[in-house]
């Protein structure tokens, strides 16, 4: 399946934070030197996350700058896109995610809100059990809610249909796909910064 992902570092941010987390999860329960399903779903989503990392339009950006020595490739959509306006509006990409990527994402996720809620699990002590992770939990719930956010459908097929180019094209989008388009980037901000006003009020403005 197709989603509409924002050219947004703030779900970029979020998305990387959950590497470490999930690679020190499965380090500890890889530790005990015991075959557990925690590990089992740990590590499925952890290379379901990286699959997903691999096809975010900030992911060339950010390789690129992290090995100086590879030309900077431009690996986004080849377009601009614009308002019926002229305004330009911050990109959204088509990416394709399986269902068995977000099966692994989601039953992680699900883990990590049991190791919130249940403290001392039956039949285990509680130095077993992975340590807390202050906001992993809240961080991870956003990202997902952004990766299951159904996509207006006409906008996703008008982007899917944009052919990359060596020159980013222009799009404009028609009245009624511009307003499908800020509601959707709207609710984008409101699952990434809601609870934090600052946050929030700075999030929206990037796609003003």
């Amino acid at each position: 399946m197709y989603v509409l992902i924002p050219d947004d570092p703030v779900f970029f941010a979020k998305f990387q934070s959950l590497e470490e987390p999930l690679l020190r999860h499965l380090y500890r329960l890889h530790s005990a030197g015991l075959e557990s399903d925690d590990e089992r779903v740990i590590s499925d989503a952890y290379d379901s996350w990286v699959q997903v990392l691999l096809k975010l339009p900030l992911w060339s950006e950010w390789h690129s700058a992290s090995t100086p020595t590879d030309p900077v490739t431009e690996e986004r959509a080849g377009y601009v896109l614009h308002s019926p306006r002229g305004d330009q509006l911050t990109s959204l990409y088509p990416i394709e995610v399986t269902a068995v990527d977000l099966g692994h994402l989601t039953a992680c996720l699900d883990l990590f809100t049991e190791y919130d809620q249940v403290r001392r699990p039956t039949g285990r002590a509680r130095d077993e059990q992975p340590e807390g992770d202050g906001g992993l939990t809240d961080v991870f719930r956003r990202v997902m809610a952004v990766l299951l956010l159904p996509s207006p459908q006409r906008l996703l097929t008008t982007l899917r249909h944009v052919v990359p180019q060596a020159v980013p094209v222009s799009v404009t989008l028609p009245a009624e796909q511009e307003t499908e388009y800020r509601r959707f980037c709207e609710d984008i901000v409101t699952i990434l910064s809601s609870g934090d006003t600052f946050a929030y009020r700075s999030h929206r403005a990037m796609y003003s």
